[in-house]
């Protein structure tokens, strides 16, 4: 199987994504963690996005709302190479319209090697790792025409 070497730079591109009861977490969560966030690239999704900017004043690049296509949208990011990293409070005993988007994007998630948090403990774990703050190379193992960023890598099969 040929695999390829994704390169992530040390300023990480994150995508931060809650469900309408977690974003007063993910806002607690953000605004602790808001000086390490304010170094690297942030993207959202609808109202999270609005609402993060707007209290803990962080440029954001936001995408339409979850339930209107935003989970579509990053999934369609991390293809493209774009998004490194999810941070995705998300409700497990509510369940929301778009769940199918939801497992969708946590699939693409998965298959193209995204490290995700999906509460307030992950997140503290991955965000506070050593390896926020270096280039790391992760491997993505699919057959695929992945960005010209990506360098081939030969795995024993």
């Amino acid at each position: 199987m040929t695999a390829k070497l994704v390169p992530m730079e040390k300023q990480k591109s994150i995508a931060l994504i809650a469900h309408d009861n977690k974003k007063v977490a993910l806002l607690e969560w953000a605004r602790f963690n808001r000086d390490l966030l304010s170094r690297h690239l942030l993207y959202a999704t609808g109202t999270t996005g609005h609402i993060l900017a707007t209290e803990l004043d962080l440029e954001i690049s936001r995408f339409v709302s979850g339930p209107l296509g935003g989970d579509q949208q990053v999934g369609s990011k991390i293809v493209e190479g774009v998004v490194d990293f999810i941070i995705f409070f998300w409700d497990p005993l509510e369940s929301q319209p778009h769940d199918v988007d939801v497992k969708a994007l946590l699939r693409i998630a998965v298959l193209y090697n995204i490290p995700v948090a999906c509460n307030r403990t992950s997140a503290d774990f991955l965000i506070s790792s050593p390896l926020m703050d270096k280039k790391y190379s992760r491997i993505v193992d699919i057959e695929s025409s992945y960005p010209s960023k990506a360098a081939p890598l030969k795995i024993a099969e």
